[in-house]
């Protein structure tokens, strides 16, 4: 059996700059800034590593989790089977992976993450 286990976290945000030096400033958390994006380095090995995203569009602050899987179409269809909602996806990104997020049947933005390549 697979498991899915949380692998990632992103926080949405209008102002990454501002953002970044929050998170860095209080728990020293490393997070250059590429783009619309910074990449975060937690400093540690516990736990996982997420990035802070600036993407310009609703909802511009969140705070959501990745779920890994190995086949975002098939989950899409169970999220929705179960009540959920998709929002956005399947997407490919640079690395080989896909992401979507979706809505839970609370309205909660949750990720899906592909299995590294």
């Amino acid at each position: 059996m697979q498991t899915n286990p949380v692998i990632h976290f992103e926080i949405g945000c209008r102002n990454i700059e501002e953002t970044a030096a929050f998170y860095s400033g209080v728990f020293g958390w490393a997070a250059p800034i590429n783009g619309p994006a910074a990449n975060i380095n937690t400093q540690s090995h516990e736990g996982i590593q997420g990035h802070i995203a600036a993407l310009g569009h609703e909802p511009p602050n969140y705070i959501t989790f990745y779920i890994q899987v190995n086949d975002i179409a098939a989950y899409l269809e169970k999220i929705i089977d179960k009540g959920g909602k998709k929002i956005v996806g399947p997407i490919a990104l640079p690395t080989g992976q896909q992401f979507a997020w979706f809505n839970d049947p609370a309205g909660n933005i949750v990720g899906l993450l592909t299995t590294p390549k």
